[in-house]
């Protein structure tokens, strides 16, 4: 599973706009979508290559055997037709930006 973690002495403070520029710059369209707490996506897969940044509160993802949970400024590579499965983590909402190409 490919993470990448925010380093604030690289890529500046971490803000949404920040981010999502990031991802922009890699080729990926964003939206920005909130996830309650107690949200589970079972299993499943995209068509497209897919990033998973998280912009605030912590996203378990489980693809292909390992597990992470990621925080603000983490993101997850999904590489198409991967089948993966996503939860929030904690009594706190996650608000994460979701790249596809």
């Amino acid at each position: 599973m490919q993470i990448e973690h925010w380093h604030a002495d690289h890529d500046g403070p971490l803000s949404e706009l920040a981010l999502r520029h990031k991802l922009e710059r890699r080729g990926y369209r964003v939206s920005r979508f909130v996830y309650s707490p107690g949200m589970f996506f079972p299993a499943h897969d995209h068509a497209e290559d897919k990033i998973d940044a998280v912009l605030s509160g912590r996203f378990r993802v489980t693809m292909q055997g390992w597990e992470s949970v990621l925080e603000a400024g983490d993101l997850v590579v999904v590489p198409k037709h991967v089948t993966h499965t996503a939860e929030v983590v904690g009594e706190e909402p996650v608000v994460s930006l979701d790249g596809v190409r």
